[in-house]
């Protein structure tokens, strides 16, 4: 359905044509008048003045008038009460003289004709108004709702903007500390690095991947930082899908992963390990990442960095119902995320 926004102005007035035009002619029904015919042919003749008239009253005379300008739209107003009195009489004469305008009643004299066909002019100035004032209060309201996605979508970007960056910086200062020891998984960490790359430039630009897809780049990313450990690294990457093809926003969840082995293993010197589990059952998306950590906890405020608190808004912008649950303990680190992915914006 073409959003109302998009609806060029003029189109509201013709569309009320035939909604007046109705109205109307329902009222010269319940009164019973005859002549059926020859009235809706009156009706148009009559209503299509009046749409001409309220179209230049509502969208030109009205928006110029001002105390500045008080002269002026004095002289305009003078001006629409000919137009919506003498001027309408002189329309419905026009229209008896072409014979389009059929006279029913021939006993009314002029000033009542006058007369009545002001008050006729007056109802269509109050219909139109009040058609007109709702329309441009939906139109406004579909708009604002279209700024807010506009500026919601553009602040999603400028996070995810930030979070790549952010994740190929470290994965290159992985990369640059085996390259200084001139190791020989140095070639392979780039292997692996190419694959991130590629995930990145050609999969990160549509709003949903498959869960799967985010599996193997988490699968990547394990790989490459496990290539920096000895054999004392323990990580354990289990998972527990419904259907691996469900969307998911890509790289959501890498952050929570990288965070594990910068501010966690790293800072571990006995027995680093991570656990990672991921399940996705009846639309509820769990992901438990569980690391070691150097020192025990002083107290049980975090200090987020840049990953966790840009994917807490990228949550808030993406979803309605989830939970980022942060919980540092004594020498273990954990971050639960749940999301109800039928909660998307």
């Amino acid at each position: 359905m073409k959003k109302l926004c998009l609806i060029k102005r003029y189109k509201l007035y013709i569309w009320l044509i035939p909604i007046f035009l109705l109205l109307n002619l329902l009222g010269d029904v319940v009164e019973g008048a005859g002549h059926f015919p020859q009235r809706a042919v009156n009706e148009l003749w009559l209503v299509c003045y009046l749409t001409v008239a309220n179209y230049r009253l509502f969208e030109y005379a009205l928006p110029g008038m001002s105390w500045k300008r008080w002269f002026e739209s004095f002289l305009q107003v003078l001006l629409y009460c000919f137009i919506y009195s003498l001027g309408f009489f002189l329309w419905r004469s026009l229209g008896v003289t072409l014979h389009i305008y059929t006279v029913l009643d021939k006993t009314m004299s002029i000033p009542e004709r006058i007369g009545g066909l002001t008050g006729y002019s007056i109802g269509s100035v109050v219909i139109f108004g009040i058609t007109r004032h709702i329309f441009n209060y939906v139109k406004l309201k579909q708009s604002s709702q279209q700024l807010q996605i506009e500026s919601q979508q553009a602040e999603l970007n400028y996070l995810k903007s930030q979070t790549n960056p952010h994740f190929l910086f470290n994965t290159l200062n992985n990369i640059y500390s085996l390259a200084r020891d001139k190791s020989d998984l140095a070639p392979e960490s780039i292997l692996r690095l190419s694959k991130i790359l590629r995930y990145m430039l050609y999969e990160t630009s549509a709003p949903y991947t498959a869960i799967e897809q985010e599996l193997r780049i988490i699968d990547d990313y394990i790989a490459l930082e496990k290539l920096r450990y000895d054999e004392s690294l323990q990580v354990n990457f289990s998972h527990d899908l419904e259907d691996s093809r469900q969307g998911v926003p890509p790289l959501l969840l890498v952050p929570l992963v990288e965070n594990a082995f910068k501010h966690g293993v790293s800072e571990t010197r006995d027995r680093p390990r991570v656990n990672i589990f991921l399940s996705v059952k009846n639309r509820i998306l769990l992901f438990t990442v569980e690391n070691s950590t150097g020192d025990p906890v002083d107290d049980n405020k975090v200090k987020e960095n840049i990953g966790l608190s840009n994917l807490r808004r990228q949550l808030a912008l993406l979803y309605t119902d989830y939970s980022l649950d942060i919980r540092p303990g004594d020498f273990m680190f954990t971050a639960v995320l749940k999301i109800n992915l039928n909660s998307h914006v």
